[in-house]
C-alpha cells in the first residue's frame, strides 16, 4: 500500500489528471457547502453524499428529493424522520450509528427536538448533486411528476 500525505483534491487550472482516473480525498475542512462529494467538487457522475447538521430544536420544511434514492447515517444527535404512510403520519427517532433510506418521490421532513444537542447526519444521494423539491404536506404523491 501507497500512502501519500497531504495530497488533496482542489479542482483547479493546474490539475490535469481527469476527474474519474484517481481516488478523490476530501478532508473534513474541505466541504463545499454541505457537499463533500458531487460533480462539482470531484466530479461524480451518479452520486452526491454532504453532510448536515440540524440544530437543536429544528425541522426542515416538507420536501422529496425528486427520482434520487436517499441514504441517511446518524453521526450524532437524535433526528426524528417523519413521512406520512398513506394512512397517517409516521414517525423515526434515531440515534448514533442509525441509516435511514428514503426512496424516490418520498415527502419527508427531518425534526431535531432535542433543546441543546445538534444532529448530525452523512448523506448519500444517487444523482450527483442535491435534489430537494419543497412540497405543502407529506402524503405520497400519487404520480411521479412529468418532466
Amino acid at each position: 500500500m501507497t500512502t501519500h500525505e497531504g495530497v488533496g483534491t482542489a479542482l483547479g487550472a493546474g490539475d490535469n489528471a481527469p476527474l474519474n482516473n484517481r481516488v478523490h480525498h476530501v478532508r473534513s475542512g474541505e466541504l463545499d457547502g454541505y457537499a463533500a462529494l458531487s460533480g462539482g467538487t470531484v466530479g461524480s457522475k451518479n452520486l452526491w453524499m454532504g453532510l448536515v447538521e440540524n440544530p437543536p430544536l429544528s425541522a426542515t420544511d416538507n420536501h422529496h428529493h425528486g427520482d434520487s434514492e436517499a441514504g441517511v447515517y446518524v453521526v450524532s444527535g437524535h433526528p426524528v424522520f417523519v413521512y406520512h404512510d398513506g394512512a397517517q403520519e409516521v414517525r423515526l427517532a434515531a440515534g448514533p450509528g442509525d441509516f435511514f433510506l428514503v426512496p424516490p418521490f418520498v415527502p419527508h421532513r427531518e425534526e431535531n427536538p432535542d433543546p441543546n444537542e445538534p444532529a448530525v447526519v452523512v448523506i448519500a444521494r444517487t444523482t450527483q448533486e442535491p435534489i430537494k423539491v419543497s412540497v405543502p404536506e407529506l402524503h405520497q404523491l400519487n404520480e411521479k411528476p412529468t418532466q
